[in-house]
């Protein structure tokens, strides 16, 4: 195949980055941005509507190749067809309610669409409009369309829109589109839609532990991972919930983000959550131990009350709780438990030695085993490890995106849950 005259400015996989009219359109000169400096070739087709918003000239100026609407521009390359046959990525953001209407029906009336149509590689829409166009029927029907066709739609985050006006139906941030399409890139069916209907309880970061107003007890954990993880459940169409200690990180869109400081806040919120949920993640680093007392005002060096010490209180074990919990009936006994080991190894055995003697200590169904470290794993945004199962059979899991890591933990969680449930009915 002769390469589509446009394809420059890159050395790894060839993005299109189609933008739709919507006020949204600013976000995608981001969405460029973060697959250009990750060496992607981009290439962009706006709506002519969209370049109501933008201007080609941006567009041009961020991705390094010519922007074009209609299907009469260089004719004699063919770039309606070319473009989508040599595509490795088509991320749509923003995706409006016409934009996905005119997709879902087949329609061929611009460049846009017209790629589309030829577009043989995961093709990744996030919409944008007001809520009441995201809930009208017409564009559920749409969705549902795109969905079966094998296109991945997101949801849309919640929160201001145009105007005086909030709800669902903005769009996600860049970076999340970003990592989403990365990971379709990786893996093209990596975000089947196989978890709707299913309810998933997400924890995240390090917790903090107040040692006066100004200082804290903590650890290195960024909370990326558990924010990839409940980002990737929404994306196959899970309904999520977030408990997080990672106050850096923006909310994953539609995803029900509950913020939260220390261990004892985190377990409160994960307690009263837990039992209305089919699958726990619990991948926040919570802090083993808090000081015994918090003073009031900062601590003062030289001070007559200076400590010399400082005394701890063990926290309460979160994962153990859970597994208590459910076999004493507060979490019902159908709930899948992954728990997170983040070892380092040491003399005493090697950081699989210590993940597997975790798990039966713990007694969760899944334990994730991450091997961290000061550059390692903590903070960066790859990860890698060995996913255990209770009963026996262990996965290793290479080196990649936190995105990827996510969606090959939910593979082993669902492969759980099916066989699980093929035991039971075999012993009903």
């Amino acid at each position: 195949m002769v390469d589509q005259p446009g394809w420059e400015g890159g050395t790894k996989g060839r993005v299109i980055v189609g933008v739709g009219g919507g006020i949204a359109a600013y976000k995608a000169c981001q969405l460029v941005r973060h697959f250009r400096e990750r060496g992607h070739h981009v290439v962009v087709i706006p709506t002519e509507s969209a370049l109501r918003f933008v201007g080609a000239a941006t567009f041009e100026a961020l991705s390094g190749n010519p922007v074009s609407t209609d299907v009469f521009s260089d004719v004699p390359s063919v770039r309606h067809v070319n473009l989508g046959k040599q595509a490795d990525l088509v991320v749509v953001a923003p995706a409006t309610a016409d934009l996905l209407a005119r997709v879902a029906q087949g329609r061929a009336d611009d460049l846009l669409t017209t790629t589309l149509l030829t577009a043989s590689c995961p093709v990744l829409f996030a919409p944008a409009m007001h809520t009441e166009m995201w809930e009208h029927p017409a564009t559920r029907r749409n969705v549902a369309t795109l969905r079966a066709d094998g296109a991945t739609v997101m949801p849309p985050a919640s929160g201001r829109l145009t105007g005086t006006d909030t709800g669902a139906g903005r769009l996600p941030e860049a970076d999340e589109i970003g990592r989403l399409g990365e990971l379709l890139l990786d893996n093209p069916g990596a975000l089947p839609q196989d978890m709707i209907g299913l309810s998933v309880l997400v924890t995240a970061g390090g917790t903090l532990e107040e040692l006066d107003p100004v200082r804290y007890l903590g650890n290195r954990s960024s909370g990326k991972q558990g924010h990839a993880i409940a980002a990737v459940a929404a994306a196959r169409g899970a309904n999520v919930t977030l408990i997080t200690a990672a106050q850096h990180l923006p909310d994953p869109a539609a995803v029900e983000t509950h913020r939260v400081i220390s261990a004892h806040e985190m377990q409160e919120v994960l307690m009263e959550k837990a039992p209305g949920v089919d699958i726990v993640v619990k991948a926040a680093a919570v802090a083993d131990f808090r000081p015994e007392s918090v003073s009031e005002s900062k601590l003062k060096k030289g001070a007559d009350d200076e400590p010399e010490t400082i005394r701890l209180r063990r926290n309460p074990d979160l994962l153990a709780g859970l597994v208590n919990a459910r076999a004493e009936g507060a979490v019902p006994s159908d709930v899948t438990l992954v728990g997170f080991a983040a070892e380092t190894g040491d003399a005493n055995g090697s950081v699989l030695d210590h993940g597997r003697a975790k798990l039966t200590r713990k007694g969760c169904d899944l334990l994730i085993v991450n091997k961290v470290g000061r550059t390692e794993a903590f903070g960066q945004d790859t990860n890698a490890g060995w996913i255990l199962r209770r009963g026996g059979g262990e996965e290793a899991v290479p080196t990649s995106g936190k995105y990827s890591v996510s969606a090959r933990i939910f593979d082993a969680v669902l492969t759980f849950r099916r066989e699980r449930a093929d035991t039971a009915s075999d012993t009903e």
